[in-house]
């Protein structure tokens, strides 16, 4: 049995449809099923049960023997939350507990990180552990991310095998219920569809041009890919970066954006709002070294391929993977 939290929301329902495609069925997801605009990513899933996220830890021990793995996928992920306390109990708080019962019951784990906990990269983004202690966060989100990663760190018990990823920039099917947290790829879309043209944040620093602050954009299949792969292999625990080490422009993923819909570009620059503006990252790119030494075999798929697919394939006819 293999246990995934957060598996109503992006990226834990692509893992799910990973593992089915994969022919594993026997699945326990867990998440805040409340919310119906999520029901379409797990509605046409194969599971064994589903669980309320407040109700998992009572649940938990008496299946701990059948568990054979954990994907601790789900998280608060509003980066535009200042409510610290809302991210000491979802993120941290949870995290820790979901870490203490897979060391207590000898089950390997995997855990979301964020490349958020990079803040400004201007310490770099190396997946060294000897960084974690110093990295800056600009947001509550990526500081209750990197708050676990140093706790985890310090931990004396462990599970078997475990693997913190920080996830860069993500995009692919099933983020359709993200609003404004959604990827860039989402709103060019719709922003087309709807209008024909795409409004992108101008840069507010001299350094950058409009449009080409850089991003490590990655598909969520390549995601979903590596995954499976630590489940197979386990390998080195620690934490490991998950971007394709390939920072792309805002510019280059609109346009790709427009190509896949055969259409001209229409480009409109607007100021950042004010409420993430000295918060903005404005370079990201994975240093994925690590993976590539746990024997990582395959390539990402270009941002260009990733987009065609995703746009073609999916948000054109809103289907879900």
């Amino acid at each position: 049995m293999i246990i995934v939290t957060g598996a109503a929301g992006f990226i834990g329902s692509c893992l799910v449809g990973k593992l089915n495609n994969k022919g594993i069925k026997e699945i326990v997801i867990a998440d805040d099923f409340s919310r119906a605009d999520k029901i379409n990513n797990y509605s046409h899933k194969v599971y064994l049960r589903k669980i309320e996220r407040k109700d998992l830890f009572n649940w938990l021990p008496a299946h701990a023997k059948e568990i054979e793995f954990v994907f601790h996928i789900g998280a608060r992920t509003d980066t535009s939350e200042f409510n610290m306390s809302v991210f000491d109990e979802l993120n941290l708080g949870y995290s820790k507990k979901i870490w203490n019962f897979c060391s207590e019951y000898n089950i390997p784990l995997i855990y979301a990180s964020s490349a958020a906990t990079y803040g400004d990269g201007s310490l770099g983004y190396s997946d060294s552990h000897e960084l974690v202690p110093r990295l800056k966060p600009l947001n509550p989100y990526g500081v209750s991310k990197n708050e676990f990663d140093k706790w985890v760190l310090q931990q004396s018990s462990a599970p078997p095998a475990w693997f913190g990823l920080k996830f860069f920039n993500v995009f692919g099917p099933n983020e359709y219920h993200k609003g404004r947290m959604a990827s860039v790829v989402f709103h060019a879309f719709n922003q087309i569809k709807a209008n024909g043209k795409v409004k992108l944040f101008r840069s507010h620093r001299p350094d950058y041009q409009d449009g080409k602050q850089l991003r490590d954009f990655i598909y969520v299949k390549d995601v979903a890919d590596v995954m499976y792969f630590l489940f197979e292999h386990r390998g080195q625990p620690g934490i490991y970066n998950l971007g394709t080490g390939k920072a792309r422009t805002f510019l280059d993923l609109v346009n790709s954006v427009f190509l896949a819909l055969d259409m001209r570009p229409e480009i409109e620059f607007i100021d950042t709002p004010a409420d993430i503006r000295d918060k903005y990252q404005y370079f990201t790119e994975a240093k994925m070294e690590k993976l590539k030494l746990a024997g990582y075999p395959k390539a990402f798929r270009s941002l260009e391929d990733g987009i065609t697919e995703y746009v073609q394939a999916y948000l054109q006819s809103t289907r879900y993977y």
